[in-house]
């Protein structure tokens, strides 16, 4: 649960700085040479409501057994790995990763990767227990009615 908490606030701040700065938000995925103009502008649509979506989901439901927010948490972290580590294979300058708008920027580099690692690392742990609950075996209350019809 705590680690939901974590990611949930990680996840909505970067949407609220991203969106706190959605004008410059094509132009920072830009930088990464992958995207530009009107795809830009859809990949950043796509990052923020991801992050909303889960970050929300994690911060108001941290219990929930739910699949769909860890899902879209393991895709936005992919989609921001995926930019750094092209990007920085690349050699590519990229004066703003981009994860708070223009807000706590950083250049890319090794802290970004690290960053992103650890991201994809969360998300592991998090598919690895929805997985579990998913093959876990399911057992009735006493005071589970069965009404037959």
């Amino acid at each position: 649960m705590v680690l939901r908490l974590v990611l949930g606030t990680v996840f909505t701040a970067m949407a609220v700085g991203q969106l706190a700065s959605f004008g410059a938000m094509p132009e920072i995925l830009a930088a990464y040479e992958v995207v530009e103009g009107g795809a830009a502008t859809a990949l950043a649509v796509t990052l923020i409501a991801g992050e909303l979506l889960c970050g929300l989901w994690f911060l108001l439901r941290p219990r929930s057994s739910a699949r769909t927010p860890v899902w879209v948490y393991t895709g936005v972290s992919l989609l921001w790995a995926g930019l750094a580590v092209q990007g920085f294979l690349r050699g590519l300058t990229v004066e703003n990763c981009g994860c708070f708008g223009t807000y706590l920027t950083q250049s890319l580099g090794w802290p970004v990767l690290v960053q992103d690692g650890l991201l994809l690392v969360y998300a592991g742990v998090l598919l690895r227990g929805v997985r579990r609950q998913g093959s876990a075996p399911r057992t009735h209350s006493s005071d589970t009615k069965v009404d037959s019809p």
